[in-house]
């Protein structure tokens, strides 16, 4: 007789004979004691779906994430025709509940530590029917994240889609989650330290993501950077690699959040985990490699004395996003009928402002207009008739999601100075 072992990125050491992972697991570890629970009940509606917050931490701002997230797991769906989600903090349950009615993923599993809120998670999961045996679709339990996915670790119990909606700088979690993610799988990460990505508390990054963090002006964007490049090192350790298939900033909290695509294998020589270094003096970032070490510096001086800079790291150095996955997610949003309308415009423009950042040609990092401005002694020149400039003289250039009056652009500061200058009709000095 022969044994079937399924495709995941664990082989399990803990058990000697692989076994098939029950798509329905009893969860006999998670059977929380029953107590009576008294919810305040608020109601709310988000894309449709009433569901009630009781005293759980909810925002309203967070929607943004939540799409994003649903719009990944529903494309997931269509490509591999399965998709089995652990919200692993899932609050008042309202993703869950949004895995199961938009994404149609097959089985989700709710956990959240505190079992003060199961009445409101059970009262908002009840909007889809539970089934029984192997038809069942959900199952809520209350454990630490951790135990939760070692639980379903050992019970070989594999996901599709790890939502961690974390707070803080909390990356604990990051290899249980990865050992629990089936082949391709994607793991959904939040960062809401914001002290820690603008440089103000680098032994705290240094100690969550391996990353000692300096201030930046593109401090945000080295959030988004920060936590890839802590799930990056958690994945090499191993022996797999992650993909980003887009990353998401929301000034309230702040919130840093990506989507990763999780695989065997190490990239090969880590190429885009290394060092940004930030040039006060001329406004340039740059990325090295670990082989530069010892050597970052920035010759923008005339007497070519090199000028010291700001150096953070390591981090993340590659795409934010993935193209081709965000084509797919506008696609969908469109079929869906979240654009055009008041409570789309916004999903719309972010959706496509991270297709424009996704160009292949832009450097990490932004400008920040006023920075430029400051630098050139000027006022700055209108945003659009920057971008328009840059690209009549052949510089890539885009908008940026994370910063409303910032570009990206693979044009050096001094020629953006001077751009901005000539618009202004000032001389050149």
């Amino acid at each position: 007789m022969s044994i079937i072992t399924p495709k995941t990125l664990t082989p399990s050491p803990f058990l000697r004979k692989p076994q098939n992972p029950n798509p329905n697991p009893k969860f006999r570890s998670f059977k929380p004691q029953v107590y009576q629970f008294h919810c305040i009940c608020e109601r709310q509606t988000e894309r449709g779906i009433e569901f009630e917050t009781g005293e759980t931490f909810f925002r309203h701002e967070s929607a943004k994430g939540r799409d994003l997230g649903i719009l990944a797991a529903a494309f997931y769906k269509q490509s591999k025709g399965r998709l089995r989600v652990l919200d692993a903090m899932c609050g008042c349950g309202i993703r869950s509940c949004r895995y199961l009615l938009e994404a149609k993923a097959d089985f989700v599993l709710a956990n959240d530590a505190n079992d003060e809120y199961r009445g409101v998670i059970l009262g908002n999961l009840k909007k889809v029917e539970r089934g029984f045996g192997d038809a069942r679709r959900w199952a809520v339990s209350h454990f630490d994240a951790n135990r939760v996915l070692t639980e379903c670790y050992l019970q070989r119990d594999f996901f599709d889609l790890i939502d961690i909606d974390s707070f803080g700088s909390d990356s604990l979690f990051l290899r249980s989650a990865m050992s629990t993610l089936k082949l391709n799988g994607l793991l959904y990460l939040t960062s809401t330290d914001g002290y820690s990505s603008g440089g103000h508390r680098p032994y705290c990054s240094l100690a969550a993501y391996g990353a000692y963090v300096r201030p930046m002006p593109c401090s945000n964007e080295i959030g988004l950077r920060m936590l890839i490049g802590g799930a990056v090192r958690e994945a090499s350790l191993l022996g797999y690699h992650v993909t980003p298939l887009f990353s998401y900033y929301s000034y309230h909290g702040p919130v840093f959040r990506v989507m990763l695509q999780v695989n065997r294998g190490k990239e090969h020589e880590n190429r885009h985990y290394g060092f940004i270094s930030y040039c006060n003096q001329c406004g340039n970032t740059r990325s090295f490699s670990w082989e530069e070490l010892g050597q970052i510096s920035c010759s923008c001086s005339s007497n070519k004395v090199c000028s010291p800079v700001t150096v953070s790291g390591p981090l993340w150095t590659g795409p934010l996003h993935s193209a081709t996955f965000i084509t797919e997610m506008l696609n969908l949003a469109e079929q869906w009928g979240w654009m055009g309308n008041s409570a789309g415009a916004d999903l719309d423009k972010l959706l496509r402002r991270m297709l424009d950042e996704s160009d292949p040609s832009l450097p990490f990092g932004y400008i920040k207009m006023d920075e430029m401005a400051s630098r050139a002694k000027i006022n700055s020149p209108p945003l659009k008739t920057m971008m328009t400039t840059l690209l009549e003289e052949g510089y890539a250039v885009s908008r940026s999601h994370i910063a409303s009056n910032a570009i990206k652009t693979n044009c050096p500061m001094a020629e953006c100075i001077r751009i901005a200058k000539e618009l202004r009709g000032v001389d050149k000095f």
